[in-house]
């Protein structure tokens, strides 16, 4: 439901910005569901890739790149399904960007605490 917030607040305040004539409250709640779905699948493709062993063996800002690269078709999912809604691009892909950073983020901050854990007991 947070996620539905964010992402109506998002198109509130990023409709006056967009050239086209588009109203946010078009967004059926089918689509909401289908983002949603999409983003939930985003997020399980960075997981499984998270948890490869090749990407515990490098550097941990590079293995979140490649981690974010594998699972880039996900997004590309949820940018169809917006486009299938005739949101405007630009609208798009500022979500998408977001959603992008917030991961990389997270998957960064996992990659540290798992390296560190590791390396306790090294000396």
């Amino acid at each position: 439901m947070k996620n539905l917030y964010l992402l109506a607040g998002l198109l509130v305040s990023s409709v006056t910005l967009a050239e086209e004539a588009w109203q946010n409250t078009t967004i059926s709640e089918e689509t909401i569901q289908k983002i949603q779905a999409a983003k939930l699948d985003y997020k399980k493709c960075v997981s499984e890739q998270m948890q490869k062993p090749v990407f515990a063996e490098m550097d941990t800002r590079k293995a979140t790149d490649e981690i974010i690269k594998q699972c880039e078709p996900s997004l590309t999912k949820m940018r169809d399904i917006y486009m299938g809604d005739k949101v405007p691009g630009e609208i798009a892909d500022r979500h998408l960007r977001q959603v992008r950073i917030q991961t990389s983020r997270k998957v960064l901050e996992n990659m540290i605490f798992n390296q560190a854990s590791r390396n306790v007991g090294q000396p």
